[in-house]
């Protein structure tokens, strides 16, 4: 195949998948995608070489995977194709994980590590960034509440690409996985005295609403990260990375 006919090829591929297919926006995106088992395809790149460059570099146990998917496009193509382009100049779409299997992942029982459930999250980057945290820590998965989308490309930009890393779903509060509810409330008791259980549910809400108050009555403990008199919050995925390195720290 010409390349020519390799660009027409990707770019009907594109259009075609484009509506159900999640978008990889980046090097690092696409990098992580491809690690945790994502079916990706077509993957566009403006410098096909200085991706492949990118990958010796830094990750190069994906090189050969990207050589094998990557199809050079104008970069005015891709400008057109994309809302923004990243700096890395590569996007790829890649198929998202099964609905059944990540509730299935979300419901095992026993589980070996928390389950993080966001009430009402409003900021999508806030979301991707704790995705990132949930699979830096190997917890079992991301659930959030509310109408915010935590596959929204936005959320997948701003988590790498780590949404295939862990169990990322949007489920009503009146289904969640099974687990006692560890609640963060500025009125809990202090975390650093809390031994949180592998199975726990670990329910933040945003910093200006907090949880909601059907989810806090349903608490099986409410628990507080230190903080300074005076500072009102932190944010949500700092309070989220503080919560899990208590739980991934020493058992008392």
């Amino acid at each position: 195949m010409t390349q020519d006919n390799a660009v027409a090829a990707a770019l009907r591929e594109w259009a075609d998948r484009a509506p159900d297919a999640v978008l990889l926006d980046g090097f690092h995106a696409l990098k992580h995608a491809l690690r945790f088992g994502a079916r990706v395809g077509p993957a566009l790149a403006s410098d096909k070489a200085a991706v492949l460059e990118l990958a010796s570099e830094l990750a190069d146990d994906v090189t050969d995977a990207l050589e094998r998917l990557l199809v050079e496009v104008p970069a005015q193509t891709l400008r057109e194709l994309l809302p923004r382009v990243h700096p890395t100049g590569v996007a790829a779409l890649a198929v998202r994980p099964e609905r059944a299997a990540n509730l299935a992942a979300l419901a095992e029982r026993p589980r070996r590590a928390p389950v993080v459930v966001l009430d009402n999250p409003r900021n999508l980057g806030n979301v991707g960034a704790v995705v990132r945290l949930a699979a830096g820590f190997g917890v079992t998965g991301v659930v959030t509440t509310g109408d915010l989308d935590p596959w929204h490309p936005n959320a997948v930009r701003s988590g790498a690409g780590l949404h295939w890393a862990t169990a990322v779903e949007r489920l009503p509060s009146e289904e969640l996985p099974p687990g006692p509810l560890y609640v963060l409330d500025p009125e809990g008791e202090d975390i650093r005295s809390v031994t949180v259980p592998d199975d726990a549910l670990l329910v933040f809400g945003s910093e200006r609403h907090g949880v909601s108050a059907e989810l806090r009555g349903r608490a099986d403990r409410l628990v507080a990260l230190p903080m300074r008199p005076q500072v009102s919050s932190y944010n949500l995925a700092t309070s989220v990375g503080m919560a899990l390195f208590r739980w991934s720290g020493p058992k008392s």
